[in-house]
């Protein structure tokens, strides 16, 4: 039996989904082995993460590639030229989410040679919620549920108020004992790179919402910040 046209290319857009979440799933684990190698001064786990990048940066170009073909060969219309062109957008910020894993990974296997500064409590609690954001934005994708990919964008404001208070508890540190300074900033950086795992989980949000909606949130979001 010969496939339609429509059918084909129906069938490829499925494949270009199941691609997306396998990458959407490497990236999630890779972010939850760095954690883990920080919290329980894991660094084979931090080398499991580095193991990881290069599958990443692989399947990002895969991908990509793979929408440039239907784009060419199918120029899709409507919802289908918004998934595609989402689809394409979105591997850029799982890519770069796997980037700020690698680099949390690094800075725990320097951490991890040096007695631990303090309790970690708040950068875990980034981290799961940063996780959660992830898991929920790709299952808004997969669902086109413009609801839960607005819950993700409300979500990025915990994870900032977070990573200030890291800071600033961090910055004592620094002022009262200089022999803290190089860990204190290695977990500065670490609560950067977790806001920014938490930036672009919003991005993918806003991607989300523009599929399903068609509507753009993003330069709203930005005039709502300039005006306050």
């Amino acid at each position: 039996m010969t496939m339609t046209r429509e059918t084909q290319f129906q069938k490829e857009l499925e494949e270009l989904k199941e691609n997306l979440l396998k990458m959407a799933t490497l990236v999630e684990e890779t972010i939850h082995d760095a954690v883990q190698s920080l919290v329980k001064r894991d660094s084979e786990l931090a080398n499991q993460t580095f193991k990881r990048e290069k599958q990443i940066n692989d399947m990002e170009l895969a991908i990509d590639k793979m929408c440039l073909k239907l784009l060419a060969l199918r120029q899709p219309m409507a919802v289908d030229l918004r998934f595609i062109t989402s689809a394409m957008k979105i591997i850029t910020d799982l890519e770069r989410m796997g980037d700020q894993a690698v680099n949390i990974a690094e800075r725990a296997l320097s951490l991890n040679q040096e007695p631990q500064l303090k309790p970690y409590i708040d950068l875990p609690r980034m981290a799961e919620i940063a996780q959660s954001m992830v898991k929920d934005v790709l299952d808004a994708f997969v669902n086109q549920d413009s609801k839960l990919a607005r819950s993700v964008c409300e979500r990025d404001d915990l994870v900032d108020g977070l990573n200030d208070q890291v800071f600033r508890e961090l910055l004592t540190y620094m002022i009262s004992d200089q022999k803290t300074i190089t860990r204190a900033v290695h977990l500065i950086i670490v609560g950067r790179c977790l806001e920014r795992i938490a930036d672009h989980a919003t991005n993918i949000a806003e991607d989300v919402i523009f599929m399903v909606d068609a509507l753009v949130i993003k330069h709203r979001a930005d005039a709502k910040e300039e005006k306050g």
